[in-house]
């Protein structure tokens, strides 16, 4: 990650990180672009989603949900508040139902899934804030791989736990009791 001072364009200028509630009230004012999510205090503009990533979100909910057991749901990218971001994965299982989040996003989940076509070094630079929000298990699908990343265990701003899995084989979510994926099914 870039340090503030690396990001200004002009020598001598300064970069003042917004809040979450700056950030939205910005984005309501539309001062900000609709495609872009806040990651410590900054504002990325979203890549656009090439096929193979549309494809690759579609299949994992269809595979996940079903697999949810009551008390759990699934969002398709939205918000999750952190400490100093508001990252939108592309999938994300949250406890509660819909209702529950009408006037705030949720501040953790127990499964964050990014799927990384081309933006690999993007989506891992926000695991950090993951960490940070406990979220408990992150997959980061590496579609040209044709791999998933996992990161468990949650400490502070970082995982603990790493592995790897595919191609091929099974991956089983630990925190989503009966969520088990086929890699070889999935990355068809």
């Amino acid at each position: 990650m870039k340090t503030a001072e690396a990001l200004v364009p002009v020598p001598g200028g300064q970069v003042w990180p917004l809040s979450i509630e700056a950030y939205h009230a910005l984005g309501d004012a539309g001062l900000i672009p609709q495609e872009t999510e806040l990651l410590y205090g900054f504002v990325y503009r979203k890549m656009p989603k090439s096929p193979f990533h549309s494809f690759l979100v579609q299949s994992l909910m269809e595979l996940i949900r079903p697999a949810l057991p009551p008390g759990l749901f699934l969002r398709t990218e939205q918000p999750i508040a952190c400490e100093d971001s508001e990252p939108e994965p592309d999938l994300s299982v949250v406890k509660g139902k819909a209702a529950d989040f009408r006037l705030a996003h949720p501040r953790t989940a127990e499964l964050v899934v990014e799927i990384c076509v081309s933006s690999h070094e993007y989506d891992r630079s926000k695991l950090r804030a993951y960490a940070r929000a406990n979220v408990k298990e992150c997959w980061l699908v590496l579609g040209p791989e044709r791999q998933i990343e996992v990161h468990r265990q949650p400490l502070q701003d970082q995982f603990i736990e790493r592995s790897v899995h595919g191609p091929g084989g099974v991956l089983a979510s630990r925190v989503t009791p009966g969520l088990t994926l086929d890699l070889a099914a999935l990355f068809r």
